[in-house]
């Protein structure tokens, strides 16, 4: 059974590592034949990837495009073990992700990777102290 993707205009793509972006309107077409795809709403970049935790989800990231995923895996492994280690927290989403990246089911790896980011912004937003309120006085 094809996938039916809706893209928005300049919506990109990536199919078995191609990058590919939506002319100015918007479109639908089929992928008929299996095929590594992310949306660009899977997709981090390097720049993007200023935290531990969406640094982890860019190696998932590679991992699943990648022909030999091997070096990607260890990158992961080692990734995770780190951030444990520095939020303890984490440990049972990381497990969880570590389950789906040994089973080789990469694209749940990342969907699980897209949680633990916001799991991750979740907590730095509760981190931060809360703004004063502005003073009201007249100058």
């Amino acid at each position: 059974m094809p996938l039916r993707l809706e893209l928005k205009p300049l919506e990109r793509l990536i199919i078995n590592g191609a990058l590919i972006r939506n002319g100015d309107r918007r479109s639908t077409f089929l992928i008929e034949t299996q095929c590594k795809f992310l949306r660009e709403s899977e997709i981090i970049t390097e720049s993007e990837a200023d935290t531990a935790c969406k640094q982890i989800h860019l190696t998932l990231t590679v991992i699943y495009l990648a022909d030999d995923p091997a070096a990607g895996i260890d990158l992961f492994f080692r990734q995770a073990g780190e951030l444990i280690r520095l939020m303890p927290a984490a440990a049972p989403q990381i497990a969880a992700i570590a389950e789906a990246v040994e089973a080789g089911t990469f694209y749940p790896a990342i969907k699980l990777g897209r949680k633990l980011v916001e799991w991750e912004a979740g907590m730095l937003a509760e981190a931060m102290p809360a703004e004063p309120p502005e003073s009201n006085a007249a100058g």
